[in-house]
């Protein structure tokens, strides 16, 4: 993966900076990434986990529309090319250290945000009983 030339965001200050400050600093992780929790602005449902690089988080904000870095691929990806499921951001919030973001978006096409058609990528729970742990299919 190969970074822009130039980095929009200010470089972190120390602790207290970060933390109460205004200034938004993102901190990448050592591949230049920083993972994104989007949820469904209207009823706050988590709608996927993904990546962002600096140029996917840079196009996001000049832009009003998701756009992450596809781990997979290598690659920027503008969600909602393929599928129609365009997702118009309404917020974006950072964590207390500003290494995650939580991004509220108004999903486009039918509404979905996984690749499996459903709605959420979090379709399936963990259940724990006398035969181990298993995943059990929600129907959302």
């Amino acid at each position: 993966m190969s970074g822009p030339q130039h980095l929009p965001f200010s470089k972190p200050g120390d602790k207290h900076d970060v933390e109460e400050g205004s200034l938004f600093t993102p901190r990448f992780d050592a591949d230049g990434l920083i993972a994104c929790v989007t949820l469904n602005a209207q009823d706050g449902a988590v709608l996927m986990v993904a990546y962002m690089n600096a140029e996917s988080l840079r196009l996001t904000l000049e832009t009003g529309v998701a756009h992450y870095w596809s781990r997979s691929r290598q690659s920027l990806w503008r969600k909602g090319d393929t599928s129609g499921q365009v997702q118009k951001v309404t917020e974006i919030r950072t964590d207390c250290d500003q290494d995650v973001l939580l991004m509220k978006v108004e999903p486009g096409g039918d509404g979905g945000a996984c690749h499996t058609g459903r709605k959420t990528c979090f379709y399936r729970r963990l259940v724990k009983d006398a035969e181990g742990i298993r995943l059990v299919k929600d129907e959302l």
